[in-house]
């Protein structure tokens, strides 16, 4: 497996442990589904036209399976050269679907409806938090048509970074409830208050 990761991508190196940890992490989790599992691992096999005859792609789909059961068994090793990367990737990954969910209420959510934002400590941990996101938003700034679709990322990011960090912000989604509740509770108010006039006109 080691090796055939290292003829797909060439340009990254990767421990043979590290590869395994991070096999054995995306078949606990369930990631990929069997179905897409299998696809995977079709197309990890040269066709025969990639100089490659279908006999010699029948026994590597057999391998294969073999390769994926023996990194689930084998027991974790910290690598001494791995540094975390494993956990680092996995940071990462939940930091980018924070920024792309704060982005995506954002842009849903009325400019006069959004939350207020607390100040944030610029400590270490913090910075190192703006730091990681910034070249995830180069994507969204790039994609941007408009200042308005430019000022809901920039606010989406300055969210997920509260998010991240565990400072105290109100939900979007809780927020619109709570506007909603109030408009439906002006209403009533006014209802109440015109069937008091028309009483006492009476």
């Amino acid at each position: 497996m080691h090796r055939l990761f290292a003829e797909l991508e060439p340009s990254l190196t990767v421990t043979e442990q590290n590869l395994a940890d991070r096999v054995r992490y995306m078949l606990r989790s369930n990631i990929f589904d069997v179905a897409e599992l299998e696809r995977l691992r079709r197309e990890a096999v040269p066709s025969s036209d990639e100089n490659a005859t279908a006999e010699d792609a029948a026994p590597q789909m057999v391998e294969q399976p073999a390769n994926v059961d023996a990194a689930v068994n084998t027991p974790v090793v910290v690598d001494s050269n791995d540094d975390g990367t494993v956990a680092q990737e996995l940071e990462l990954e939940h930091m980018r679907s924070t920024l792309e969910e704060a982005i995506v209420e954002t842009r849903s959510t009325p400019l006069e409806n959004r939350p207020r934002l607390p100040r944030i400590a610029l400590s270490k941990r913090n910075r190192a938090v703006v730091r990681a996101l910034n070249p995830m938003l180069v994507t969204y700034l790039e994609a941007s048509r408009d200042l308005c679709e430019t000022d809901s990322i920039l606010f989406g990011a300055a969210l997920a970074v509260c998010r991240i960090i565990g400072a105290k912000v109100p939900r979007l989604d809780a927020l619109l409830a709570i506007v909603a509740l109030s408009q439906h509770g002006e209403e009533e108010l006014r209802n109440v208050s015109q069937r008091l006039e028309l009483s006492s006109a009476d």
